[in-house]
């Protein structure tokens, strides 16, 4: 047995496309551009390579893009100063702040700043909230992007045995909330689980988010089960000094033969991240403007 391999890479284009559909409309028919500013504060090289990857995507779906780059000293209270700006500013729909910024700010805090209707990364805890108790919000973005893999490889997921590995605020929590309302059965295992393999070994749909290179075995796998992983962990390429590769938390070659579809690492999931950025920031136009929110672009 073969696992299909998902191709994340194909499926984002297809939503970024479907992203400047809806802006190509939003401008036609009520002059409406939706608008992403983003913050970067400091010099981080690889939020550097991610921001501009931001930009490009942003402008070639036809919204407009905001960048602001922040010295790595700046003070809270500018910071919040220029968040309180665009919270203001009726041309910006998405707001986010690039982590991680420097010790001297508090990542919470500068959250909490965002209007929770301009939170496109959904990461404060009013849009938690909101999804905890099955009103409308602003989801996480790499959550939102696997729901809506496994919603084109699963159709109707009801009744479907989930497990998540991993239960931070960022994914594990946020995704475990998705797939209950998608009618799943749901259990997030963690790092106090007991007799983790045997968990796994029950799920439908295993979604492994860790950070941990290969932590998932095939022998914790179902078959015919579909695995969605969400870890990165970059390590010295075997082949090629000087140079890195990436690897899942899932030990791809020998669960591809037990599973029945399967994210790759790199090509998987991590497309998604920046595809369901821009569907949010439409979705929050949309809303901002009391208009219908875009199909199959929101929870």
């Amino acid at each position: 047995m073969s696992a299909q391999i998902i191709d994340g890479k194909a499926f984002a284009a297809k939503v970024r496309g479907q992203v400047a559909e809806h802006v190509t409309a939003l401008k036609a028919d009520h002059g409406i551009t939706p608008g992403l500013a983003v913050v970067l504060v400091g010099e981080d090289p690889a939020s550097e390579v991610y921001v501009a990857a931001k930009h490009k995507q942003t402008v070639e779906v036809g919204m407009a893009s905001f960048e602001h780059k922040l010295p790595a000293d700046v003070s809270a209270a500018d910071l919040f100063a220029l968040i309180d700006q665009l919270n203001a500013d009726k041309n910006v729909h998405g707001i986010l702040c690039q982590f991680p910024v420097p010790d001297h700010l508090n990542e919470r805090a500068v959250v909490a700043r965002i209007d929770p209707a301009k939170d496109v990364d959904g990461l404060s805890v009013v849009n938690a909230g909101l999804l905890a108790s099955g009103e409308t919000g602003l989801v996480s973005c790499t959550p939102l992007g696997c729901l809506m893999l496994l919603r084109d490889q699963l159709g109707d997921m009801t009744g479907k045995e989930a497990v998540i590995i991993g239960r931070s605020n960022l994914f594990g929590k946020p995704m475990g909330q998705l797939l209950l309302q998608d009618n799943c059965t749901v259990t997030i295992a963690h790092s106090r689980t007991a007799d983790l393999p045997a968990v796994c070994k029950r799920a439908d749909i295993l979604v492994a988010a860790v950070g941990r290179a290969e932590m998932v075995k095939a022998d914790w796998v179902k078959p015919g089960a579909t695995i969605i992983d969400v870890g990165i962990t970059r390590i010295p390429h075997p082949d090629k000094p000087g140079k890195s590769k990436l690897l899942g938390d899932v030990d791809f070659a020998p669960c591809s033969k037990v599973a029945g579809t399967i994210t790759p690492v790199p090509g998987g999931v991590g497309p998604m991240t920046i595809a369901c950025l821009l569907a949010n920031t439409v979705t929050a136009c949309c809303r901002a403007n009391g208009l219908a929110e875009p199909e199959g672009l929101t929870a």
